[in-house]
């Protein structure tokens, strides 16, 4: 069974009389090479659990039950579950859980699934929903050894973004805080089927062991990074501002002034460490008035 044959597909879906779901974002592979290129690169040896997030037909998910000892697909599309079992079925190393990936407990599946072995994740991302999944993995408490994700260019290229880049904002800078990021290729929208209206891009996320920059409060970092970018054509002092009400903007600008930035500065130009270091002079600054 050629899983990345339109015809092969289309005959798979009339059979079960199922339509591609826009509304969970269903573009399926149908180039071979892109399909095993992403499961050569989604972990750092053979010797790792694969969590997979959105198999569809199972295209993907047979390149890794070729590759891994153990994998784990989750998948949101009822209809796509007897779909699965047809194409995929027989692989003794696979288990599908039919869930949305946002609901499932991750800590409790990753560790009830597989036990102590390493696990890296590899997803085809709906385009709608790329970054709530990102930040849920990222934030889930599980130590993933690498993060493979195929997203929209577009979205990819803002995440790999260096500060003061166009295309570096809140969300950049909130991944690049709990790891690193890194561009593999791109792919084609003619490489999907039905073909979506942009390209896409594979990238990895490599976690950080321990944080890039330890902070004193992390939910007062979150609030810095998305004051900064909450209004990208003010100064970071005037965007910061509305978030802070409680602070005086002079006393903000006071604050950057002693992080070593011009009091003008705008948001995009700071990277994490700059954050963490803003964020910890908020910290003392609440502390002490306490």
């Amino acid at each position: 069974m050629n899983l990345t044959s339109p015809s092969e597909i289309k005959k798979i879906m009339e059979s079960n009389n199922l339509r591609f779901n826009k509304g969970f974002g269903q573009n399926f592979l149908i180039n071979d090479s892109v399909v095993e290129r992403i499961a050569d690169e989604c972990a750092p040896g053979t010797d790792f659990g694969i969590l997979e997030i959105g198999p569809g037909i199972g295209t993907l998910t047979k390149a890794l039950c070729e590759r891994f000892p153990k994998v784990v697909s989750v998948e949101i599309d009822r209809g796509l579950i007897p779909v699965l079992e047809q194409t995929v079925g027989d692989n003794d190393n696979l288990t599908v859980i039919n869930e949305d990936i946002l609901k499932l407990p991750l800590k409790q599946t990753v560790s009830e699934y597989f036990k102590d072995m390493p696990v890296c994740v590899c997803a085809n991302l709906p385009y709608y929903i790329t970054t709530p999944i990102i930040m849920a993995l990222l934030e889930s408490g599980v130590s993933f050894s690498m993060i493979t994700v195929m997203i929209q260019k577009e979205v990819a290229d803002r995440l790999a973004s260096p500060p003061g880049s166009a295309g570096y904002g809140s969300i950049t800078a909130s991944v690049n805080r709990r790891g690193e990021v890194i561009k593999r290729f791109n792919v084609p929208a003619g490489c999907f089927m039905p073909a979506p209206k942009v390209d896409s891009t594979v990238i990895s996320i490599i976690p950080h062991s321990i944080p890039a920059y330890s902070v004193k409060d992390e939910n007062m970092l979150t609030k810095v990074i998305n004051s900064a970018f909450a209004q990208r054509r003010k100064t970071l002092a005037n965007s910061m501002a509305s978030f802070f009400p409680e602070i005086d903007k002079s006393e903000i600008e006071e604050l950057i002034v002693s992080a070593g930035f011009d009091k003008n500065i705008r948001g995009e130009k700071l990277g994490v460490k700059d954050f963490a270091l803003l964020s910890d002079l908020l910290t003392e600054r609440k502390a002490a008035q306490s």
